[in-house]
């Protein structure tokens, strides 16, 4: 059994939990063409390294960040949003 540790409701099943894809910039809407809005909401990166993503604990619907490495496929470290909000 895989473990994933949410921030808030500590080590559980990896099968209680839900990915939602890297976090990424949004484009103004209003600004931005056709093509680079269908860009942004269609196309995704497919390259090595850590990435930071959006996953959530389902049964208490807790979203947080998780640090992942894309070829080991390791969870290098779960946080709060609000950690990558003081960051910026």
């Amino acid at each position: 059994m895989k473990l994933l540790t949410c921030p808030m409701n500590g080590p559980r099943n990896i099968d209680e939990f839900q990915s939602f894809g890297p976090v990424r910039a949004r484009p103004d809407p209003n600004d931005t063409a056709d093509r680079e809005w269908s860009r942004h909401l269609f196309r995704a990166e497919n390259r090595k390294g850590i990435v930071v993503e959006w996953w959530r604990h389902v049964p208490s619907n807790y979203f947080f960040l998780a640090e992942r490495d894309l070829v080991s496929n390791e969870i290098i470290r779960t946080f709060d949003a609000s950690e990558q909000r003081d960051r910026a």
